[in-house]
């Protein structure tokens, strides 16, 4: 397969274009809010332990599904590649950031997709609509539980399937840059 084709297409302002050595092409977002907001989960994280598996944009396997790249993924410690990737089963908690052109996807397919798997955790982060939703208690066809808390309510405790406890504070997610006024 040629790559003339996909060189000379125009992709949307604000994507970066990957090609993976599988021949895979990964289109992924990139925004300030989603890198900074991403960063500050991390950083939350760290209360986990310097050496917890925490991944970002990190493939897990679902194999019934397209595998995914969850913005953030909590694993289990005693959690091991197969291959390449994480399976389903080590995820404790996947958060999603969201992005102008992700709304869609973050808060419907992939509430269904992660609920379908039984991921314990779901936590949607908005930071347009500055607000967060987790989601708990997976179905077969999304979570029968979500709670949603605004941005700068205060720290959000988030009790993981192995016992630890991931609290995000909700005051220092960062909030987008407002649009210029071009008027």
């Amino acid at each position: 397969m040629s790559v003339d084709p996909i060189t000379h297409t125009e992709f949307p302002a604000g994507y970066v274009v990957f090609f993976g050595a599988d021949g895979k092409i990964i289109m992924t977002p990139q925004s300030e809010e989603h890198s900074s907001t991403i960063r500050s989960m991390q950083i939350d994280s760290l209360a986990l332990g310097r050496h917890a598996k925490v991944t970002s944009d990190v493939y897990i396997d679902f194999p019934a599904d397209e595998n995914s790249a969850p913005d953030l993924a909590i694993l289990r410690e005693d959690a091991r590649k197969e291959g390449k990737r994480y399976s389903f089963e080590d995820v404790l908690l996947i958060s999603e950031v969201v992005s102008t052109s992700s709304a869609r996807k973050d808060y419907d397919d992939c509430t269904a997709k992660y609920g379908r798997y039984g991921i314990p955790v779901y936590l949607v982060v908005d930071p347009y609509a500055r607000e967060v939703v987790l989601h708990t208690e997976p179905t077969s066809s999304g979570y029968s539980t979500a709670h949603t808390r605004a941005y700068g309510t205060g720290k959000l405790s988030i009790p993981l399937a192995d016992g630890r406890t991931f609290t995000l504070d909700l005051d220092e997610l960062p909030l987008p840059n407002p649009e210029p006024d071009t008027h």
